[in-house]
């Protein structure tokens, strides 16, 4: 396990898409559950910690896999004492969070098919998409987070992904482009989980391959399966002008202003964007939300 302090909520919950997600729950005890499809096959795991120590079971095809990569998952590969606060903001958000790792998940799939949903459409659109695609196309979580009035469930093989009709990706609200994009990524999904023995810039250039792929998903993707450090998200609606915010009081900061902003923190720009968000020192928003259009509805 990781040496120093360790928050499983906030190292996991990148993992989570909306509070909903069928293939992850944090419980009252303080536990984690993810419901995964490893190269094993499927898998759910359980982590809590408890008097000083982090325990882990698991249960289906899966589990050995996910025992073993508990560790990395946990931040074990992951070096936060690399950070060197530049900005007494991005100080002042470490020293209220050191529990903070960055998850390493060693899968690419289960964060490059959400976070395509997650293009160019609001989150809660987003987050409804791979609810309902995952409940009806996945399998039940092995053991006992699979059954009960809350099931959880483990997404879609990539053959099933490919197979799911196109009336279903319409009444899930993903329109043409994201699901074209899904269903080009997951024929080729076996060289997309080799991605993961790569350096993270190596990787990022493979998921580009896939079009619909861009800079905006592949770094949203390496940041939870390679846990890097320093892969910045751009194209984002918001982060640009939460940064610029943070670090110079600029809202209507660019992607270029934003990663000159971060520069001081070469190698571990992520890290830096990660505290500046859990900082909570966010611009008031001036323009409207995101209009939502449900498509299933049309």
């Amino acid at each position: 396990m990781p040496k120093g302090p360790l928050d499983l909520g906030l190292t996991l919950g990148p993992l989570r898409r909306g509070p909903a997600d069928p293939t992850f729950r944090a419980t009252a005890d303080g536990s984690v559950w993810r419901a995964c499809r490893t190269p094993a096959g499927p898998g759910t795991l359980r982590v809590r910690a408890q008097g000083g120590e982090v325990l882990g079971e698991a249960w289906g095809p899966g589990a050995a896999w996910l025992l073993e990569q508990l560790p990395e998952l946990l931040g074990a590969g992951d070096d936060p004492e690399a950070f060197v606060p530049r900005h007494r903001l991005v100080a002042l958000a470490r020293h209220r969070r050191p529990g903070l790792r960055l998850t390493r998940t060693g899968l690419v799939l289960e964060s490059l098919i959400p976070s395509v949903l997650e293009q160019k459409v609001t989150t809660d659109e987003a987050y409804r998409a791979w609810r309902r695609l995952v409940r009806r196309f996945g399998e039940p979580a092995p053991g006992p987070a699979g059954v009960g009035e809350r099931p959880m469930w483990v997404m879609p093989a990539p053959r099933t992904w490919a197979l799911i009709p196109s009336w279903e990706w319409h009444r899930a609200g993903v329109d043409d482009k994201r699901a074209s994009t899904i269903l080009r990524a997951v024929r080729v999904a076996a060289r997309l989980e080799q991605a993961v023995g790569m350096p993270a810039d190596e990787a990022r250039t493979r998921l580009e391959v896939v079009p619909g792929v861009g800079p905006w998903t592949s770094a949203e993707v390496v940041q939870r399966s390679h846990g890097a450090a320093d892969e910045v998200t751009v194209g984002d609606l918001h982060l640009p002008g939460i940064v610029g915010w943070a670090l110079a009081g600029d809202r209507e900061a660019d992607d270029a202003e934003m990663l000159r902003l971060l520069e001081p923190y070469a190698g571990q720009r992520h890290r830096a964007a990660r505290l500046i968000l859990l900082s909570g020192h966010v611009p008031a928003r001036r323009k409207p939300k995101m209009r939502r259009v449900d498509i299933g509805l049309l």
